[in-house]
């Protein structure tokens, strides 16, 4: 065979492996499920290889898993991921506007909640203006309690696991707007925009691969939580990034190449597994834009950390939280009121002409660290006493004992609309304004509130 021979078919095998090369690049780019873009080297070498979760159900029954119909009639099935990268756990909430406020037909005539602005010259209050208050709720639940969600045009349709049934505006940009990620065994992975998705059946999940979720201790000036994390509010699993500059240049870590996460002056410093260090800056990641960050503890709920309260995040491994069946069908919600009369009033209880069920939350604050605790780990409420010092707190103590102090903002503050209590064999409820309430004493849950056990 001549030289010239043997160079050209040299050549044509070089040109067949670099051909293969560069498919089997692309094939693993478009085709390998939920491997997520590869760390970004870090200055000075590779980044340590993701650590590997053994396959055990712990490690994939907190996922959201359901079926999802189309407008045209097709069907995908697996695990779901809303908004392509936001809530992706039973424990999530799912949020949305609901319509009007049904319960504000239960208070006596005269006795409407008012909304009072102040007019002031000079520090002088001149004239006070009263006018209605603005009763317009968020429907707000783990979407472990949810059976299935409808899409009815302008509507959106939520039924509950105890039969309870939400109806809510479509319009005011509820959480199916922002469409659906759905990895599905036969089709691979889809994203479907809000306006294909008829409806979304939520099951148990089935056996599937799935990333790590984040987890671990977060440090505040505030004290320490422990639990699920969610980084500005939505980064979650191990495959998610934290972005940011270092050097001039930009910069994406993946969570599970990271072991902690430190507020700098200027931004973090954040410690590989391999215990390199980096210095981030500049982006929403890791700066005062930063959204917040939750956690999942089992004291509490959920909590969301300001950016200003936040010091350090100490991340560890673990199993992805509780399943769809760890959530049983919420019971309403039932205690007694104590007025600032003396009166004891004592059966079903809707509080702040809003929450009725032990798996709806009182929303509060303390200094830079806001609470979202369910109802069914609250034994009793003590609202601050009105006309005095604004800045007093309100006296939260949970079922296990321990009391918070918060502030007298959200659903402790003078926007809370009063409560209604429906008294056993009673033909209509009594209504109680916020400011006329001393405590209120809940019945302890006779389940567990599931999300955060």
């Amino acid at each position: 065979m001549s030289r010239a021979k043997i160079a050209v078919g040299a050549f044509v095998a070089l040109l067949v492996l670099l051909v293969l090369a560069a498919g089997y690049s692309v094939f693993q780019r478009f085709f390998q499920q939920d491997a997520g873009p590869a760390a970004a080297a870090p200055p000075e070498g590779p980044p340590p290889a993701s650590p590997k979760t053994p396959p055990a159900p712990a490690a994939y029954q907190g996922f959201l898993y359901g079926r999802v119909t189309t407008v045209e009639g097709g069907t995908y099935e697996g695990r779901l991921r809303w908004g392509g990268d936001q809530e992706a756990f039973w424990g999530d909430y799912f949020n949305g506007p609901k319509h009007g406020n049904a319960w504000l037909a239960q208070v006596p005539p005269g006795q409407h909640p008012v909304e009072r602005h102040k007019i002031s010259i000079l520090g002088f209050q001149i004239l006070e203006r009263k006018a209605p208050a603005k009763l317009d709720r968020i429907f707000m639940v783990p979407f472990g309690e949810i059976a299935r969600i409808e899409a009815r045009g302008r509507d959106v349709r939520v039924l509950l696991k105890n039969g309870t049934v939400a109806d809510l505006d479509r319009l005011g940009a509820s959480d199916i707007d922002d469409g659906l990620r759905i990895w599905d065994a036969r089709r691979g992975t889809v994203f479907l925009d809000s306006l294909r998705i008829r409806a979304v059946e939520l099951l148990a999940t089935a056996p599937l691969a799935a990333p790590g979720r984040l987890q671990g201790t977060v440090h505040t000036r505030q004290g320490d939580f422990t639990g699920f994390i969610q980084w500005n509010r939505d980064d979650c699993v191990g495959t998610d990034e934290l972005s940011g500059d270092t050097a001039g240049k930009a910069l994406k870590l993946r969570f599970d190449t990271l072991r902690s996460i430190a507020r700098s002056r200027d931004g973090v410093r954040v410690t590989l597994l391999d215990g390199r260090e980096i210095d981030l800056s500049d982006t929403p990641d890791v700066g005062h834009d930063n959204l917040g960050i939750y956690v999942d503890d089992p004291r509490y709920g959920r909590v969301k950390i300001s950016w200003n309260t936040f010091e350090r995040a100490d991340f560890r491994p673990g199993d992805s939280g509780p399943a769809y069946g760890d959530f049983p069908p919420e019971r309403p919600l039932t205690g007694s009121v104590t007025t600032r009369a003396g009166r004891r009033l004592a059966g079903r209880l809707v509080f702040d002409l809003d929450e009725s069920e032990t798996s709806d939350t009182l929303d509060s604050s303390f200094q830079g660290v806001d609470y979202i605790l369910p109802f069914g780990r609250i034994a009793a409420i003590v609202p601050p006493v009105p006309g005095q010092d604004g800045n007093q707190n309100a006296r939260v103590t949970l079922g296990s004992g321990e009391e918070l102090r918060l502030e007298s903002v959200g659903d402790l503050g003078p926007g809370n609309a009063g409560l209604l209590i429906f008294a056993e064999g009673g033909k209509s409820p009594e209504y109680v304004p916020w400011t006329d309430v001393e405590r209120v004493d809940l019945e302890p849950a006779t389940s567990s509130p599931g999300p955060f056990s």
